[in-house]
């Protein structure tokens, strides 16, 4: 069975490095801006921040050709993949769940 919402894996987040900003809120706020391609039931949303497609998705399904199970599993998918990501730079996944509810 093929997943009805797919994106790709976020990489190494491209943090600019300095005194800034530290790396861990950096990347969060770079997660939840993050681009890419992603396909929803066969249609193509091309460089779209993936954060926000994805509680649009959560918040009606259907609108998007969903069942609820399918985007609660997109929103899963995210929370694993990004959350990893965040953690390689000294976040922590609930910072990412707190922002999907």
């Amino acid at each position: 069975m093929t997943d009805a919402v797919t994106f790709p894996t976020p990489g190494r987040i491209p943090y600019p490095g300095g005194c800034v900003l530290e790396p861990a809120p950096y990347a969060l706020d770079w997660l939840l801006k993050w681009p890419a391609d992603v396909t929803v039931n066969g249609t193509l949303h091309a460089a779209v921040p993936v954060f926000p497609l994805l509680r649009e998705l959560l918040r009606d399904p259907a609108a998007h050709g969903l069942t609820p199970e399918q985007a609660q599993a997109a929103r899963d998918r995210f929370l694993d993949t990004a959350g990893q990501a965040l953690e390689a730079e000294g976040g922590q996944r609930a910072w990412l769940e707190r922002e999907v509810r």
